[in-house]
């Protein structure tokens, strides 16, 4: 198994640190696991993207440029690299605040109101570990037992409070993944 994953959105949406607890998550369960960073030059606001990968295997190029899996939180990011996505892959949006779908046939795409739930769940910064879930829940990459586990890792001792709000986002993005998952083996 090997997850290509491309998270995508502004600064200040938690971009990379959703990167980080997806590598953390990886690392913990003994694969090989490669997390790059890439920033715009505004600090807060700009574009921001991380490329993190999964896998079984020794890993040959740590660059990801054609994602098995695209995560965009906002809208510039699906114009941006929606085309990337390897055929067969999947795009996962932030339906809070993309509202297209992906113009392409030849890949899965779910749309998971993440604002919505990340503010139900008390905080909307928690907004991109609902869509992360999601993607653990729907791929299976990592379990979310581990990424659970790799908030303590991930985020600095001062949020350690915020720890039960992450797993909350994380467990009911999972669930909603894992139900998308059902769904598509059943209907195909």
């Amino acid at each position: 198994m090997i997850e290509q994953v491309l998270i995508a959105g502004f600064g200040g949406q938690g971009i990379m640190s959703t990167g980080q607890l997806l590598a953390y998550a990886g690392m913990m369960e003994g694969k090989h696991v490669a997390w790059i960073p890439s920033y715009g030059p505004e600090m807060r606001g700009g574009t921001a993207n991380c490329g993190v990968t999964v896998s079984d295997t020794e890993i040959s190029s740590p660059l990801v440029t054609e994602p098995t899996a695209l995560i965009v939180m906002n809208h510039p990011s699906l114009e941006k690299f929606e085309k990337t996505v390897l055929p067969g892959g999947i795009i996962l949006t932030n339906s809070s605040l993309v509202h297209r779908v992906s113009r392409r046939s030849d890949l899965g795409f779910l749309a998971v109101p993440a604002n919505e739930i990340a503010e139900e769940l008390g905080n909307v910064r928690i907004a991109a570990n609902v869509v992360l879930g999601v993607f653990i829940g729907y791929s299976g990459a990592v379990n979310t037992e581990a990424a659970v586990a790799a908030l303590e890792k991930v985020l600095p001792a001062r949020r350690h409070k915020l720890i039960p709000m992450n797993k909350a986002a994380l467990e009911r993005g999972a669930a909603l993944g894992l139900a998308y998952r059902r769904e598509k083996a059943a209907y195909g």
